[in-house]
């Protein structure tokens, strides 16, 4: 993997040896956080430099403080070789995952290893926090600093994931109104003066779409959709293994996409007269209609998770409304296949979770015989919050982008 002839990389000449030593320095960089702990004879392997250059290279980035030594590989004949990785303190980043009742924070270092996390309760219809969203980001952030034994200027960048999309033409907001704390035009900039790092604002949806392309079921799939049912309902639209996002950064919103027994969703993407939007898909799929659902075929919970629970155990009217709820995510997912064509479907969120497998046979038997394409479905396996964990890999592939980057210690 030695940087060939001619290549280039920022702040040099293409083809100088500070470009290539740059270019070689990433390239090991990048295998060091893939592959973990190597010796610097599998480096030199993998990188294709000679053992005299991979030396060179990883004495280089030991002394700016990118690589450590972790040990010896023992056992084996000969003397026991000098094991290396990337030195976690290099960097470390912050990942936020917002909704309707607060914000989640967690810190990590630039191998991606979470070091603290913390919580803080923010209802979204307490009004007396709209006006404090920078406070509440920070005191979140603070929050997992300090359980990582951090401090502020540790970090080097902040990935916050949230319901909605941040319209790349006006810096503003959309598809959110449940969250009033979030709606202003500046809010990426107020963040980052808060924080003193660049600030990335995604969409939750998306970001459990990037967790499951490199940690869950689409793994081996560079064209899938992945369609969330929680409090909210959206969609992450995967092509070419790149997210699709839309002129407006509203791709996915399929929560207030028309149905058959839905009411229209009316007043554009900022409407806030009601919590929901006022109708469209989630008004069918969506936890509270979950709820609602369940009560009226005679099981009484007060969440998604225990009324699906209820109903996957109770014959008769749990099947009913396993049946139901099936018909209504196929007539869904059949609008979302139709268009995109995707070689997978995940189902995720609260309401599929609580479903499992069941829930995924019966939404493929609803959809069986439709003019449509056949993806496969399958139920989420990320453990933990995929939102968080897609914006955790979000912030280190981001860092690492930088960090990585040791042209800037010839500045």
């Amino acid at each position: 993997m030695a940087a060939p002839p001619g290549s280039s990389t920022q702040g040099g000449t293409p083809g100088t040896p500070r470009v290539l030593r740059a270019m070689n320095d990433r390239a090991a960089l990048e295998l060091l956080a893939a592959h973990g702990p190597l010796t610097r004879t599998r480096l030199g392997e993998l990188t294709g430099l000679s053992k005299p250059t991979a030396s060179q290279l990883l004495t280089r980035l030991e002394s700016v403080g990118l690589v450590r030594t972790t040990g010896n590989v023992t056992g084996r004949p000969g003397p026991n070789a000098q094991l290396y990785e990337i030195d976690p303190a290099a960097a470390h980043v912050a990942a936020l995952a917002v909704d309707q009742e607060g914000i989640t924070a967690a810190v990590a270092d630039i191998t991606g290893q979470v070091a603290g996390e913390h919580r803080v309760t923010a209802p979204a219809t307490d009004e007396t926090l709209t006006n404090r969203t920078g406070e509440l980001v920070a005191e979140a952030v603070d929050g997992a600093l300090a359980a990582a034994g951090l401090g502020r200027d540790d970090l080097h960048s902040t990935v916050i994931g949230t319901p909605g999309a941040l319209d790349p033409r006006t810096g503003k907001l959309r598809y959110a109104p449940h969250l009033p704390g979030w709606q202003s035009r500046t809010l990426r900039d107020e963040l980052a003066e808060v924080l003193h790092t660049p600030i990335v604002i995604e969409n939750d949806v998306n970001l459990a779409a990037i967790a499951e392309q490199h940690h869950g079921t689409a793994q081996d799939f560079d064209d899938f959709a992945l369609v969330w049912a929680d409090e909210g309902v959206g969609a992450a639209i995967v092509l070419g293994g790149t997210l699709l996002r839309g002129a407006t950064g509203g791709a996915g919103e399929i929560g207030y996409m028309p149905l058959p027994g839905a009411p229209l969703a009316r007043g554009g993407p900022d409407a806030a007269a009601r919590p929901d939007g006022g109708g469209g898909f989630q008004m069918l799929v969506g936890s509270p209609a979950v709820v609602e659902l369940a009560r009226d075929h005679g099981i009484d919970a007060p969440t998604a998770t225990k009324a699906l629970a209820t109903a996957l155990r109770t014959p008769g009217a749990g099947d009913e409304v396993l049946t139901e709820l099936a018909r209504r995510l196929a007539s869904g997912l059949a609008s979302v296949v139709a268009v995109v064509d995707p070689e997978l479907v995940v189902l995720s969120g609260e309401v599929a979770q609580a479903g499992g497998e069941r829930l995924c046979q019966l939404v493929e038997a609803e959809m069986t015989g439709l003019a449509l394409p056949r993806p496969q479905l399958r139920i989420s396996e990320i453990e933990g919050d995929p939102i968080l964990i897609g914006a955790l890999r979000t912030a280190v592939a981001d860092a690492r982008q930088t960090v990585f980057d040791t042209a800037r210690f010839d500045a």
